[in-house]
């Protein structure tokens, strides 16, 4: 990860002039859509360069110390090592970013990482996710929890009737509270901007979790009805954006929900790079929230290396 971001205090009088242009960012986006992304070995590259900024997830009911296992296994074995021998890439450590769980079962995953003499990070998700609508203590003691147990990364997510009802003041507390708890933990923070109603709104949300010292500003929980757009992620990384150039501090950026193909990996790096530039295209800056993200691209590797599409089967997650 970069270095922390230490946050600045809260400036009510920027928010208040802030307005987004929702015809611009709507066209900026399809033009994002339609840009070309590249193809054979350029193509290959790139997919490994998503693989590298995966947060492989798993936040099911189900979850088990097993399913956590098998998570861990692929996260540090993310594409087959007789694919990437093909490509001279077997010996260059490629893993996933970090691997993404619920606060219980980061013991399991820590567990298991520490057997694999694995420094991968476990980042967890917490503070009542994915709704932020458990009491504040109760979150806090989660995040605290969650560090204790090993978790170097914590998604936290804000209370979203504080930002519906503009409290912004309070929402800033809050979060100032949830990084003091995370201690050397980075605390990505979870907008879930399909909740958040306006361009403006998410801007806002953005610029006071930043002010508040977030590490990463993230879309969505992945649990919304609208989770990671491209118009979203726009109006997010103008304010990513402007926070660097008002304090020169970098804060990363990650899309989270409903990512699942190849394809839509590689429009999202394009648009980090055409948004922010090639300082944000690495896993300190940039993560991928993904749970079947990986499947697709390994089988797009698979096709590029072989000339043939495999069988799901033949890419089992461990």
């Amino acid at each position: 990860m970069s270095g922390r971001n230490p946050g600045t205090d809260l400036d009510l009088e920027w928010l208040s002039k802030v307005r987004v242009n929702t015809q611009a960012v709507l066209k900026r986006a399809q033009h994002i859509q339609g840009l070309k992304v590249p193809k054979k070995q350029w193509q290959a590259a790139w997919l490994l360069k998503a693989v590298s900024c995966i947060d492989l997830t798993t936040l099911a009911g189900d979850d088990t110390p097993s399913n956590v296992h098998r998570l861990c296994v692929k996260a540090i074995q993310p594409v087959r090592y007789d694919l990437l021998k093909k490509m001279d890439m077997h010996d260059k450590g490629l893993t996933t970013a970090a691997v993404c769980v619920y606060p219980a079962r980061v013991a399991d995953a820590v567990k298991t990482l520490k057997a694999a003499n694995s420094s991968l990070p476990v980042a967890s998700v917490a503070t009542g996710f994915p709704a932020g609508q458990t009491l504040l203590q109760t979150r806090l003691q989660e995040v605290h929890m969650a560090v204790r147990d090993g978790a170097t990364e914590i998604d936290i997510v804000i209370n979203r009737t504080l930002a519906l009802t503009g409290q912004w003041e309070a929402m800033y507390n809050e979060i100032r509270q949830f990084r003091e708890a995370c201690g050397d933990a980075h605390m990505k923070t979870i907008l879930a901007t399909g909740d958040l109603g306006t361009f403006t709104n998410i801007y806002k949300a953005s610029m006071v979790a930043m002010m508040a010292g977030s590490d990463f500003i993230k879309t969505s929980t992945g649990k919304e009805t609208v989770n990671a757009t491209y118009p979203v992620a726009i109006v997010m990384l103008r304010a990513i954006r402007d926070y660097f150039l008002r304090t020169g501090h970098k804060v990363g950026f990650k899309p989270a929900g409903g990512i699942r193909t190849a394809q839509e990996s590689l429009v999202w790096l394009n648009l980090i790079k055409d948004e922010l530039g090639n300082d944000w295209l690495h896993p300190h800056l940039f993560r991928l929230g993904a749970s079947s993200l990986l499947a697709d691209i390994e089988r797009q590797i698979y096709h590029y290396v072989t000339g043939q599409y495999a069988a799901y089967h033949e890419l089992p997650m461990a």
